[in-house]
């Protein structure tokens, strides 16, 4: 079994702080960022980072649906990290000035995949299709923080 990795990167015209902000706060920005492949959506405790615990369901292919209960820890200034407790899935959110009132955000989900010919197409193709989800939430970030 290997570990799978999907990165995807964007550049924000807004400040760091707003943008850490708007990601942390499940209980009222995030839900309005997720696309379509989230569903159930639902903040258990808390609400605004550390120590949130969030569910939803996110269907990654037209077969695959994960059902995601994320602890939200915030080991650093301006980092946020959901570890799912039904899977090894792990994603951290990196958000970093990136001058002129503008911010870079990096989401990288890892986990363990599967072994075998599984496991290869899931190392292969897994990341695009997580990636093109991220990109799709970030978008809506940018659009929500660049108002």
């Amino acid at each position: 079994m290997a570990q799978v990795e999907a990165t995807t990167e964007r550049i924000v015209a807004a400040d760091a702080e707003t943008v850490f902000d708007a990601l942390a706060d499940y209980s009222g920005t995030r839900a309005k960022l997720l696309p379509e492949q989230f569903s159930e959506y639902e903040v258990r405790e808390g609400g605004d980072g550390e120590g949130t615990l969030v569910h939803w369901k996110l269907q990654a292919t037209s077969k695959r649906v994960r059902d995601c209960l994320l602890e939200v820890s915030e080991p650093t200034d301006g980092e946020l990290v959901e570890k799912d407790r039904n899977s090894s899935m792990v994603t951290t959110w990196r958000v970093t000035p990136a001058g002129d009132g503008r911010s870079r955000v990096v989401v990288t989900t890892t986990w363990t995949g599967a072994g075998g010919i599984g496991g290869f197409f899931e190392k292969t193709f897994a990341p695009k299709g997580l990636g093109r989800i991220y990109d799709a939430l970030l978008a809506r970030l940018a659009a929500e923080v660049e108002k």
